[in-house]
């Protein structure tokens, strides 16, 4: 019997928008994750928004889809990488 992935998964796996670094999202270091979610979005030629908006999407993304399923440490860690990330991009 084969398990169908949910297709928020699928979404952050696959996205039309950016090509994802494996794990991005399970490091630790929030400046990390945003400097590769930011190289991700600069090197895109598919995104439909701005830099900023793809790399802040995904991230928002992520985090709300995985909801419940995401321990409290590694929320915080992606919740301070939205700041990481505004910094990154001069919008701070």
């Amino acid at each position: 019997m084969t398990t169908d992935k949910k297709w928020s998964q699928d979404v952050t796996e696959h996205s039309d928008a950016l090509d994802l670094e494996e794990g991005v999202f399970t490091w630790n270091d929030p400046d990390r994750i945003a400097a590769s979610l930011k190289n991700s979005a600069e090197q895109s030629d598919r995104k439909k928004g701005s830099d900023y908006q793809s790399a802040m999407s995904m991230l928002t993304f992520y985090i709300n889809r995985a909801g419940s399923g995401l321990d409290a440490k590694q929320k915080q860690v992606l919740e301070d990488a939205k700041d990481s990330l505004r910094e990154a991009f001069g919008r701070a």
